[in-house]
């Protein structure tokens, strides 16, 4: 600074490296704008490693295991060797560079930053180990390559370098084809969800689907179902679900793979010894069982081992001290996967708890998780173990969000699902009580009496299928376990709102209109609406204008069908139920467009309610075998069913045993 402009300086090592350490920091703080070298940086900085490559005996495995993942035990057969930016480094070298005096050295024609403890830890490792060659499985090394900031690189021109691609950046993975004998079309980002179900397992690993409600776990699932018919290796599946979903993946794999053979286990019938087990579930390809009678007959399931186990909305097993869990913990398979949206509910353990089933072991034991993960997580928002909880789970974690501009382009404007749904011993008895009192009328009545009788029998059984309180109006309990629809419909509505979405729910019947806004403003403790035929205008307005400003939280709008059908704009929602059935195509549609209309910027997800056995299900039958000419054949109401001789109604109504569940 002595002349008139300043030139330069000449340091020392010791202080170029406190000049570019702390002193530069201070000279820009001050308003000095200081240029480093390139090396110094972040993204410039040659670190010390230990690099990961392959034996030179497994070098020929490894390549042909790049194209067809084979040879994986050979694979990973790896040994270490020490490198300082990428450049391999002899075990004298690099002593010398530890015994170096100063942070700051020339090797090589360039400068480098060493940190000489961590060096001498790398040399004493490699000494340990380095010349040995290590036979670990694929979670070691996802575990040992989890932090980006540890001591060990892959080798980047290895297969172990492009299966941790894969696995870390599951876009990379190319998507399946279109599979023979699955009867649907699957959308690009499901074809890749199946091909990332079907690297795992080639790798020995199993993962959790966690794409958004109404992105296709189930159909991917049944998608890679059918694609494993044609392997070697087969065995029977183990689907484990919520009571309320049995009947709905029975449905859809009869639908989409009626190839597919399946068993579901329930009821007083099912099979209850080892004999008469063993070798019924070896004759299909999916056994089908509910989280309760998985505990329950515990003992049966674990005398098989089996090809796959899938547990669907897996957050059952979140509490790893509960018997179910406990239970599912024990069973045997060659790989596992779990679906759910929402895999940490609460806390990180929810987390752990489904790792453990997955990939027992991965995460450590529960006590070492809370201590290294959760309590510096949630406790203490320690965003380093944050990162490396991230990357250690991520590769087993498949999540698609519908905002996620590649799956909105994917999707059409709006999606259709049908929900299939069980009755339970409580339902079943009651419909079979009307259909006897019924059958014995219908033989005696004629003209209006007749209609007026068939009618009126349709709403009775239409109000047991929604819940028994409803049918009794006698003020009883309105809960889920008397009703797998509102379970369902419970379970459904709470993911929607956990993904900051709001939904319509449309019901022909005003008294149970009532009910479900107080059942989902006490369970999902969520602002609720509903609107009916007695709502007065103002009422009415003040609602919709409530529920449709973006500023408040997402909420729940019940609307009797005759009522919020028509007339309204509800674009906030983009989740539509139809909790029961109006029988009219185009009344439902009506009802749907209140949600999906001008100014809606989301896909809709229009959701179906459909108790299996019961009239609910044969007349959706009915309407999709003649959807073309429906508007013909069906009016602006139920009286189109009245046309039914004698015996195509005791058909219509009559109950399936087979269908109801415990």
């Amino acid at each position: 600074m002595e002349t008139a402009e300043p030139s330069g300086i000449d340091l020392s090592l010791e202080e170029a490296f406190a000049f570019l350490n702390e002193t530069a920091w201070v000279l820009e703080d001050a308003g000095f704008r200081v240029s480093v070298p390139a090396w110094w940086t972040p993204q410039g900085r040659r670190r010390a490693k230990l690099r990961i490559r392959p034996a030179a005996t497994s070098k020929k495995a490894a390549r042909s295991a790049t194209q067809s993942l084979l040879s994986l035990d050979q694979l990973l057969e790896y040994r270490y060797e020490l490198t300082l930016g990428g450049e391999k480094v002899g075990a004298e070298e690099w002593m010398q560079l530890v015994e170096t005096k100063t942070s700051l050295v020339q090797f090589r024609g360039q400068w480098v930053v060493l940190d000489r403890e961590r060096m001498k830890d790398m040399l004493e490792f490699w000494r340990r180990q380095g010349e040995a060659e290590e036979n670990l499985d694929m979670r070691d090394w996802l575990k040992r390559t989890a932090d980006e900031t540890d001591l060990f690189e892959v080798d980047p021109e290895s297969a172990l370098a492009d299966m941790l691609d894969k696995l870390r950046h599951q876009q990379h993975l190319q998507p399946i084809e279109d599979i023979p004998g699955l009867n649907a079309e699957l959308r690009e980002y499901q074809k890749r969800g199946v091909a990332w179900l079907v690297f795992l397992e080639q790798l020995g690993l199993s993962g959790c689907l966690a794409d958004d409600m109404g992105l296709g776990k189930t159909l991917q699932v049944i998608a890679r179902l059918v694609m494993a018919q044609g392997e070697a290796s087969r065995g029977p599946a183990l689907l484990i679900a919520p009571t309320s979903v049995l009947g709905n993946w029975r449905k859809e794999i009869e639908r989409f793979a009626p190839q597919l053979k399946t068993r579901l286990h329930h009821g007083s019938e099912r099979s209850k010894d080892e004999e008469e087990f063993v070798p019924a579930a070896q004759a299909v390809d999916v056994v089908i069982v509910s989280y309760p009678l998985a505990l329950r007959d515990a003992r049966l399931f674990q005398t098989l081992k089996w090809r796959r186990i899938v547990l669907d909305e897996a957050q059952n097993i979140k509490n790893p001290e509960a018997k179910q869990t406990k239970a599912i913990f024990k069973l045997n398979a060659d790989s596992r996967w779990a679906l759910t949206g929402t895999p940490v509910e609460n806390r990180l353990l929810d987390l752990w708890s489904i790792f453990n089933f997955l990939n027992p072991g991965y995460l450590g034991k529960q006590a070492a998780f809370r201590k290294a993960f959760e309590a510096p997580i949630q406790r203490d928002n320690d965003p380093v173990k944050s990162a490396m909880l991230k990357r250690l789970v991520e590769p087993f974690i498949l999540r698609r969000v519908k905002t996620d501009p590649a799956i909105i382009r994917d999707l059409p404007d709006k999606v259709e699902n049908k929900q299939y749904c069980n009755l339970s011993k409580e339902q079943a008895s009651l419909y079979e009580a009307v259909v006897r009192d019924v059958e014995q009328q219908l033989e005696a009545s004629e003209g209006i009496q007749r209609q007026g009788l068939m009618l009126s029998t349709l709403m009775k059984l239409k109000q047991i299928c929604n819940h028994p309180a409803q049918f009794l109006q006698d003020d009883s309990a309105f809960t889920a376990e008397r009703s797998h629809k509102l379970e369902r419909l419970g379970d459904m509505l709470g993911d929607a709102l956990a993904e900051g979405e709001s939904a319509l729910i449309f019901t022909q019947f005003t008294e149970i209109g009532a009910r479900l806004e107080r059942y989902c403003r006490s369970r999902l403790d969520c602002r609720t609406y509903y609107l009916h035929g007695g709502t007065a205008r103002n009422t009415r307005e003040k609602m919709i204008a409530e529920f449709q400003d973006p500023e408040t939280p997402p909420a729940v709008f019940i609307l009797s069908l005759k009522a919020g059908g028509v007339g309204i704009t509800l674009t906030r929602a983009n989740h539509v139920f139809h909790f029961d059935r109006w029988w009219n195509p185009a009344v439902e549609d009506q009802a749907t467009d209140r949600a999906f209309r001008i100014g809606q910027t989301k896909n809709v997800f229009v959701h179906k309610f459909i108790t299996l056995g019961t009239l609910e299900e044969r007349i959706d039958q009915m309407i999709d075998a003649k959807k073309k000419i429906a508007g013909a054949i069906v009016g602006n109401d139920e009286s189109w069913l009245t046309q039914l001789d004698n015996a195509a109604f005791k058909q219509l109504i009559r109950l399936n045993q087979t269908a109801v569940l415990e």
